[in-house]
């Protein structure tokens, strides 16, 4: 019986060493990340963010219906919703054709440069496959657009990340809809021993040479990155924006602004260091006051802190100042149920209880 509670008592601090290291540091197995508390997103009250205004460009000059800033609003929500940017807001504004984004700065991020983040949110992604001139090219020697189009992005119901069975490097892997399908089909079979040019944004990515007749609904976008890790982030990053869709026309940030934090920059730094000290007084008197009891509290709290800030970073939740009031709030009303039971347990064995009766009834008469 004393093994078996050696062993029980291994795990359980086992599992709260790897729920601490996880927690701190992330953990990365394979192609799936393990986000951290670094990973967390803080809104835009605690960390600031930009406020930019996204005008539309469209191809005949005229300015865009309110159905179509509806579906651009849709499409950049999507993509936020892929970079775990949940604290947003996005209005549209169809008498001067534009959209209005409002996101909180990335985690960590000190410097005001908000073009990583507008390039990914605003970008057309208008994605195709077209035929090769092998005497168009740029000066790089990469395939120019030619406008013959073998594949468009509508032609894509599906995009996801994956290893090359082969070369084990890092590809995208795209499913076709029924004319995606026949149209790739038809060109692999006449295009066999050429080129097939593939462009985001008329921005060249790749151009492999067609070696077989493919004809199994799938296309593949092989990522060419010598760091393995750059090259997980690109293709999920790629495949997030071809699932999100294209947007119908192409959006210039002519207004960026930043937005300051409501409490300030080193708010979130004093809140954290304050709960920090707190816990520790808190944990420091349940020990000394109630002892051995007291310590399996403390733990059990820990535990809770810990858990807690896990599921905000797995969930992709954006950490906001109501947020952070409930993370200190629940660890709080810990501390509060921990006491009621002790305090209930002392009065049990007062009256003449035994230690296992004790802390029976003190669990069932404390609330």
């Amino acid at each position: 019986m004393k093994g078996n509670n050696a062993l029980k008592l291994f795990l359980v601090f086992a599992l709260i060493a790897v729920m601490t290291y996880i927690c701190f540091a992330g953990s990365l197995f394979g192609l799936v990340k393990i986000p951290g508390v670094n990973d967390i997103v803080p809104g835009i009250d605690i960390n600031g963010g930009i406020d930019a205004m996204l005008y539309a460009v469209t191809e005949d000059g005229k300015k865009p219906t309110q159905d179509d800033l509806d579906t651009v609003k849709i499409i950049i929500e999507k993509r936020l919703d892929k970079e775990g940017i949940l604290d947003r807001n996005v209005t549209t504004d169809v008498n001067v054709g534009r959209v209005i984004v409002q996101i909180p700065w990335a985690p960590g991020e000190t410097d005001f440069n908000p073009d990583k983040t507008l390039e990914k949110v605003g970008r057309t992604a208008l994605l195709t496959f077209q035929e090769v001139d092998e005497d168009k090219v740029d000066e790089d020697g990469n395939p120019l657009p030619t406008g013959r189009k073998v594949l468009e992005g509508t032609d894509v119901i599906n995009a996801y990340p994956a290893q090359h069975p082969t070369t084990k490097g890092m590809i995208v892997v795209l499913e076709l809809n029924e004319n995606g399908k026949k149209s790739f089909s038809d060109a692999t079979a006449r295009l066999i021993g050429k080129r097939i040019a593939i462009f985001m944004d008329d921005q060249f990515i790749e151009a492999p040479v067609v070696q077989d007749h493919i004809t199994d609904g799938n296309a593949i976008i092989t990522i060419n990155r010598d760091n393995f890790e750059e090259a997980v982030s690109e293709a999920k990053d790629l495949a997030d924006t071809i699932r999100s869709g294209a947007l119908p026309f192409r959006l210039d940030a002519k207004h960026v602004n930043s937005i300051d934090p409501l409490l300030g920059r080193g708010a979130l730094e004093v809140t954290k260091n304050a709960f920090i000290v707190a816990f520790l007084l808190i944990c420091m008197f349940m020990i000394i006051y109630y002892r051995l009891p007291g310590l399996i509290a403390s733990i059990a709290l820990f535990m809770l802190a810990i858990m807690t800030l896990n599921f905000v970073s797995w969930l992709g939740i954006t950490l906001t100042l109501p947020g952070l009031a409930g993370i200190v709030l629940s660890v709080g009303m810990g501390v509060d149920a921990n006491v009621i039971i002790f305090e209930r347990i002392r009065e049990e064995l007062r009256s003449g209880k035994t230690i296992k009766a004790a802390i029976d009834l003190g669990f069932k008469r404390a609330f």
